[in-house]
């Protein structure tokens, strides 16, 4: 794909590191804003929107984005954007009726979805011994998750219907992450071999989920219990918390550092995985970013500052951490790039 191996393997690195610190620093976020969730979902959503294109606009001014990447045809964006937000509303449906553990069991589907879509709409291909590490990887990480639940099937008692929107809500996502990937490698034909600049698939592609999760707002404020009259005093007790300002009723300790710690993190770990999908590949990315799951289980599981009672790790977490780094270590033998894809 044009990257040297040392410079994928850092730009991996990065991807593990931040996605680590994003799921911590998302659970210390919600200690000060663990009554404003819906609140920190939206702030990130429609607030990245304009951090996006200002960078966006930054480098355009400096000559780094070109008006040909931004004249690329939009009709990717919009269905990256399209995707996003029935990925977000099916997803917030069905974690409303699962139980807690059943919602990241469920979301590793994701990988299956990419290893299918990759294949039908980018034309790839992949061994056996790939379609095997992939595999191992969701089933090391469901393990691990799955050591947190409660002994007995803990879905015995939900509607088929649920799990199955959550599993179709990976599939949204999936898709449109495996959208972004063609979007670098058609843009890359388009602008002669120039790969288009990762924000400007950033901003576009976020500017319209952001369009869509607006349209579709009064339905996910229901979701969350918020009837959409009483969303602008909810959106004003979420901004007094964040801020910790004012007089609210619960304890806002922690903000507004916590929350912004937060969102400065995932801002770059949204940055560095698609950084990841234009160097390598929407399903390298996502084997990554997924190898941090056990990494992030066994950090909260120690006591850390605003959450000071730990957790014990059970023998399954650990048969899990070993299942996921062997399906890593198998996916990521040394292959030939140039096999896997029509496109390339």
């Amino acid at each position: 794909m044009g990257s040297s191996p040392a410079a994928a393997a850092a730009a991996s690195a990065a991807v593990v590191a931040l996605a680590v610190a994003n799921r911590v620093l998302y659970k210390l976020a919600l200690v000060p804003l663990k009554a404003y969730p819906f609140f920190l979902a939206q702030l990130t959503t429609f607030g990245y929107v304009a951090v996006y294109f200002s960078i966006l606009y930054a480098r355009y001014r400096a000559g780094v984005v070109t008006r040909d990447m931004l004249a690329l045809p939009k009709s990717r964006f919009v269905a990256i954007g399209l995707l996003e937000a029935l990925g977000v509303a099916s997803g917030m449906s069905a974690g409303a009726m699962l139980p807690g553990p059943a919602i990241p069991i469920l979301s590793q589907s994701f990988l299956v979805w990419q290893l299918i879509f990759s294949a039908l709409l980018l034309g790839r291909t992949y061994s056996a011994r790939q379609i095997i590490g992939c595999l191992l990887v969701t089933s090391g990480v469901i393990l691990a998750v799955a050591s947190g639940a409660n002994e007995g099937q803990f879905l015995s008692e939900v509607q088929l219907i649920w799990p199955a929107l959550m599993i179709t809500s990976s599939a949204f996502q999936a898709g449109a992450s495996i959208l972004k990937e063609a979007v670098f490698i058609d843009g890359a034909e388009r602008l002669k071999g120039m790969r288009p600049d990762i924000f400007v698939v950033n901003s576009f592609g976020s500017g319209f989920q952001a369009l869509f999760v607006f349209l579709l707002l009064p339905f996910l404020s229901n979701l969350r219990g918020i009837k959409f009259a009483e969303l602008p005093g909810y959106v004003n007790g979420g901004a007094e918390c964040f801020l910790n300002v004012g007089e609210s009723p619960i304890d806002c300790g922690g903000a507004p550092f916590l929350p912004l710690l937060f969102i400065v993190v995932n801002m770059a770990f949204n940055i560095s995985l698609l950084n990841l999908v234009k160097m390598s590949s929407a399903l390298v990315a996502s084997l990554t970013s997924t190898s941090a799951v056990p990494i992030s289980i066994y950090i909260l599981s120690l006591p850390l500052p605003y959450i000071p009672h730990g957790a014990e790790l059970s023998t399954s977490f650990v048969i899990g951490a070993v299942v996921m780094l062997m399906g890593l270590i198998l996916y990521n033998l040394p292959h030939s790039l140039s096999k896997q894809s029509k496109a390339d």
